[in-house]
């Protein structure tokens, strides 16, 4: 799209806007301005009686229920030519959709042949399309659109009469025709009759688009005989009104037409097709204009916002009006086909454990080189189609292949390789991990079940030498939105553990969370308004340990560290025992990540920020502190008993790395800051 294009679009829909097309929504404050059209009254309802309703509790009055009124629905498909061959696929799908609608009929709106040929292949065309059409659960209704009725020959043979009129009426019916359904009268009108001495067929000639005197004729007395019903509906391949309205194009021979539509007081609506865009130019007179899309023809424009798509329309009859609505081909799901079993299927797919391996050194100069293999299984019962793709935001990643693609049968597994390298450059903030990213679709009779993409960190292992120049450094949380969090499966603390933290506080807030997953379960610690509490889930209830004051400083570097050993849990501040409290029983866990600098909530993101810096996180499975107490470390190492160690020292892309055996990397939340410890 060009520049001056887009801009034209923008402008065109500002201009839809500003007509007023969209009502203001009743509650703003929710946000949703679309929809808003209302094509008739709100529908009539009664106050809920014993005739129609039962129940033995109260509150019968705070109910309505609906009037008892026949309604209908019937669909509208659009083009289906123009486009690819497998355009007919596309109508295939229509087809099913709209049998999970139930209409009591369905209205197409020509162009149904690609045409413009002779009788040989004009017939198969038409073979082919009412070979899809025939699974339609109810009768269906063409349109003569100008591919279905003109004929064009290179060979230059004689134009025959009428062109390809009588094969059109000889495969699908009348040029021009109406039927009544439940007080409903549906008018199809030929749109490419002409008037031309040669009987020449050309929508781009006015005078070929000019109603005969017969048709015209036939018109006025079947919307005499449709004077009585409750809604009459037209149905016309080329949208003659659209030209008319802007001066040109088709020529002004609808305005008589129109005019006859008016006076008969019933008609609701004109369906139009053939510009392949999705078009309202209604109400006019009290009728709506509606031009579709396409039903598996050639898509022109700017995308589905602008009305370039695959659809069809859906009409909903009552007897005091109507309402629209446009389905997208595809979109509409058949709640039976969810069943337990798909469920469950892809669940296990996509929730099966991948782990790459093994870890991909990265040198102290930031290069790697290595072979990675991952293995996918398929432990579902149907076929599974894949994509395996590697990359990374970090430009320096070179991956080989970069994608890898199959078919996985019910319970088969394969293994998969890529050579993955990364140029010589620092491991600083703009560098991101490699990662695979798994594509699938499981393969059910007739459809393909996307399953969710699923990104695969590859594991990388940093050379100690480069973690080795890093300074001693902490990380600076606002108060307001920064914090870091963990994923909770990535480490596991056991029954028994210890929670430590150093940090230096800017500020104590009357709930200020320091590192927490506590949530109804699990621990954290807190240090509101100054005062260190340590809490842990055990059994029915949190055992929270806090001594009697306020005993933090702001501006001045603390240690605080949790202890429960099975029996006791124990607080202690700057190595020294503040608080205890004895508790036997087993941890109550949740799923939440870990959150650094802040108390976490049900939704794993961050509460009750801390102001000030960290230095350090550490999580043992073991009780490091006993009795009275021990000296804190200045900055910890990992050793065989640490689960998750963040000296906060460097940001890696994203991340802030783990350095003990679990490698839980942590994942930098806003913009936590890197600051010299001072």
């Amino acid at each position: 799209m060009s520049r001056s294009t887009s801009f034209s679009a923008v402008l065109a829909i500002s201009a839809l806007a500003s007509f007023g097309f969209c009502e203001e929504p009743a509650y703003p404050n929710i946000g949703h301005t679309r929809h808003h059209h209302r094509y008739q009254d709100a529908l009539p309802s009664v106050p809920a009686g014993p005739a129609r309703f039962t129940t033995t509790r109260d509150g019968a009055a705070a109910l309505r229920l609906p009037v008892a009124e026949d309604s209908f629905r019937f669909v509208v498909f659009g083009d289906r030519t123009g486009g690819p061959p497998e355009g007919v696929g596309v109508l295939a799908d229509a087809v099913r959709d709209a049998n999970l609608l139930s209409p009591d009929l369905v209205m197409m709106v020509g162009d149904m042949v690609q045409g413009y040929n002779s009788a040989d292949k004009w017939v198969p065309q038409a073979d082919e399309f009412k070979s899809v059409m025939k699974h339609l659960a109810c009768p269906w209704f063409p349109v003569a659109g100008n591919h279905d009725v003109y004929w064009r020959d290179p060979e230059g043979a004689k134009r025959p009469e009428g062109e390809n009129e009588s094969l059109f009426e000889k495969h699908f019916g009348p040029l021009w025709y109406a039927f009544e359904h439940r007080r409903c009268w549906f008018v199809v009108l030929f749109g490419d009759e002409g008037t031309n001495p040669d009987g020449s067929k050309d929508f781009k000639n006015q005078q070929a688009q000019k109603m005969s005197a017969s048709q015209f004729d036939w018109l006025k007395s079947t919307l005499a005989k449709a004077k009585s019903a409750d809604h009459v509906f037209i149905f016309i391949h080329h949208p003659r009104w659209l030209r008319t309205i802007e001066h040109g194009g088709y020529g002004d021979d609808w305005d008589r037409v129109h005019a006859l539509l008016k006076a008969n007081g019933n008609v609701r609506a004109v369906f139009g097709g053939h510009i392949h865009q999705m078009r309202s130019d209604g109400p006019r007179d009290g009728i709506e204009y509606i031009t579709l899309a396409t039903t598996g023809g050639h898509v022109p424009g700017y995308g589905e916002a602008l009305g370039f798509l695959h659809h069809f329309d859906v009409v909903t009859v009552r007897k005091d009006g109507i309402s629209l609505a446009a389905i997208p081909v595809g979109k509409t799901l058949d709640p039976r086909e969810m069943s337990g079993t798909l469920i469950a299927e892809t669940a296990r797919f996509g929730e099966q454990k991948i782990v790459p391996a093994p870890d991909l050194p990265v040198r102290a100069d930031g290069s790697a080189t290595g072979k990675v293999l991952t293995k996918i299984a398929n432990p579902t019962s149907r076929p599974v189609e894949y994509t395996l793709a590697a990359g990374s935001e970090d430009s320096r990643w070179s991956f080989d292949p970069d994608h890898r693609t199959g078919v996985l049968a019910p319970g088969a597994a394969t293994s998969l390789e890529f050579q993955v390298a990364r140029l010589a450059s620092p491991i600083d903030e703009s560098f991101r991990d490699p990662v695979l990213t798994l594509d699938a679709g499981y393969l059910a009779p007739g459809y393909r079940y996307a399953i969710p993409t699923r990104p695969i960190a590859i594991p990388v292992a940093l050379d100690p030498a480069a973690r080795a120049s890093i300074p001693n450094r902490a990380l600076r949380f606002d108060g307001k939105d920064d914090f870091v969090r963990v994923p909770s499966k990535s480490f596991d603390p056991g029954e028994t553990f210890t929670l430590e933290c150093r940090f230096k506080a800017d500020s104590f807030g009357k709930r200020t969370g320091l590192v927490t997953k506590a949530q109804g379960s699990d621990y954290g610690i807190f240090v509101n308004g100054g005062r260190p509490t340590f809490s842990v889930f055990i059994g029915d209830d949190y055992l929270s340990v806090r001594p009697g004051k306020p005993i933090l400083e702001t501006g001045r570097w603390h240690h605080l560290a949790g202890v429960y050993d099975g029996k006791e849990a124990r607080l202690y501040l700057d190595g020294k025992l503040v608080a205890s409290a004895a508790r036997q029983g087993l941890r109550k866990r949740n799923d939440l990540p870990l959150v650094i600098g802040g108390d976490v909530d049900g939704a794993g993101t961050a509460t009750s920020h801390f102001a000030g810096q960290i230095d350090y996180v550490r999580v043992s499975t073991v009780a490091r502190y006993q009795g009275s107490g021990a000296e804190a470390p200045a900055r910890p190492a990992s050793d065989p008993e640490t689960c998750l160690l963040l000296n906060l020292d460097q940001i890696t892309g994203l991340r802030l790395l783990d350095e003990s055996p679990s490698r839980a990397h942590a994942e930098r939340c806003s913009n936590p800051a890197l600051v010299p410890v001072n």
